[in-house]
């Protein structure tokens, strides 16, 4: 590849998915914005009113427990969901045992619901804590906005996220499992160092 240009195009090309609720977006491997940079996004809604999304693999310094007294014994670090309203909490789970309310997201795969009565399912030991993940924060794009932005060829789009992607995987190797395991051009692309002028 002769530059950035070039590597950026030959990733992209072939490529032109509309995310759906339940689809990774993948950051494009030298995406600029620091937000985003090397990031796997969950969408949880994709409409005319925009799109909401939670980062699954940028890692907080803050545990559940330094957050409620309750969970002092959970050290689960607190993932930052994205840029948006970083002083709210919102969790994925995979409804092992049903938590009140809440969206399916995909298979395994559930969106909210009622905190206070996951904390009791948890509490009972009827919930794992490792099958819960919690945001600070979430990734929104206002109508239009992430279409444009598909368009600029800063993200790809990967089908039907597992709940193995969601809940199992290492977040530090996420994104480069995630492109490996689509293959062909991906698997090079999740071996590219992050500056492009060590490649």
């Amino acid at each position: 590849m002769k530059n950035l240009e070039d590597m950026t195009n030959y990733f992209h090309s072939g490529v032109s998915i509309t995310p759906r609720r339940g689809d990774l977006l993948i950051s494009e491997p030298f995406l600029p914005d620091p937000n985003f940079e090397r990031t796997v996004v969950l969408i949880c809604e994709n409409n005319e009113d925009g799109s909401i999304g939670f980062i699954l693999n940028k890692t907080s310094m803050v545990s559940l427990g330094d957050v409620f007294d309750e969970f002092g014994h959970i050290h689960k670090k607190l993932l930052i969901g994205g840029p948006v309203q970083q002083d709210s909490m919102h969790f994925l789970h995979r409804s092992i045992a049903e938590v009140d309310g809440g969206t399916k997201i995909g298979e395994g795969i559930h969106w909210g619901g009622n905190f206070e009565h996951l904390k009791i399912l948890i509490r009972e030991n009827r919930v794992n804590p490792d099958d819960v993940l919690y945001f600070l924060g979430y990734s929104g794009w206002a109508p239009g906005q992430l279409d444009q932005e598909l368009k600029e060829n800063s993200w790809i789009v990967s089908p039907d996220a597992t709940a193995g992607q969601v809940f199992d995987l290492d977040p530090e190797l996420l994104w480069r499992e995630v492109l490996k395991n689509m293959g062909g051009k991906y698997r090079m692309f999740s071996n590219y160092p992050t500056d492009p002028r060590l490649n």
